[in-house]
């Protein structure tokens, strides 16, 4: 039986940091998992055998059965699960279409339970599984709002499921970064550079995720900016939160 890793949205940003931070852990495969087969195969190609890769639409019903049936067919030892793929939309709620929030919520809660749910049946004592939230999930944050309550949508999940998997040795950590310097970002709006507070790296997001894990924790924090939000997010008002939040994106909506 074969001790695998699972990394969605792998071939870019943070998921492509999980993978190469995971290279040195005693796993036979790494399935890295992306809708994109050249960037796939580019990610083979930079760290070796070890990667696997899982060609998946997270948003296709079809896809999600197709990878479920490999892990139902294969019996892995699922050692780690990194739900990371995820997508934001920003601006006015009304200007979605119907294929922008079904895809968005269809990427960002349900498959994320999916995999959970079909992963954890092939998981033993000391297995973990990182579900990438956000510091967007500790309050409501308009212009965002819909990927900010699916990001406070898998923060609740994975805290509650990490007590219900506890006694089965398995952690869940909810990864909860604030901005990460990605290509996923926009840096430049109507000609107007874009500031993003307390910007890190997807290596520092990574690490500190990983070690969290590793400690049990059901939540990953990373930074001191991020940290002083959550607690805000706490001893203010939201309503006062929105206001400061409104006030810093004036200048793109």
């Amino acid at each position: 039986m074969s001790a695998i890793a699972i990394i969605t949205g792998a071939t870019g940003g943070l998921g492509q940091e999980f993978v190469r931070s995971v290279q040195t852990e005693n796993f036979d495969e790494i399935w890295a998992v992306a809708r994109n087969e050249k960037r796939l195969k580019e990610l083979r190609d930079t760290f070796g055998g070890k990667i696997r890769p899982v060609k998946c639409d997270l948003g296709s019903a079809d896809d999600l059965a197709e990878l479920f049936a490999l892990i139902e067919t294969e019996r892995p030892d699922i050692r780690l699960l990194i739900n990371n793929a995820g997508i934001g939309k920003m601006g006015r709620s009304d200007e979605f279409s119907d294929d922008d929030i079904i895809k968005e919520i269809d990427i960002n809660c349900k498959a994320v339970c999916l995999l959970c749910k079909h992963s954890i049946p092939f998981m033993k004592p000391g297995a973990r599984i990182l579900n990438i939230s956000s510091a967007s999930s500790f309050q409501p944050v308009p212009y965002i709002n819909l990927y900010a309550a699916s990001k406070a949508f898998v923060r609740s999940y994975t805290r509650a499921l990490n007590v219900e998997l506890k006694s089965r040795g398995i952690i869940c950590t909810a990864v909860c970064p604030g901005w990460i310097d990605t290509d996923m970002l926009e840096k430049e709006h109507n000609g107007k550079p874009v500031k993003f507070p307390g910007l890190v790296s997807p290596e520092r997001v990574a690490a500190k995720a990983l070690r969290d894990s590793a400690k049990g924790r059901d939540m990953s924090v990373c930074t001191l900016f991020v940290k002083y939000e959550h607690l805000l997010s706490k001893a203010w008002p939201h309503k006062w939160l929105m206001k400061i939040w409104m006030n810093g994106i004036k200048d793109y909506v």
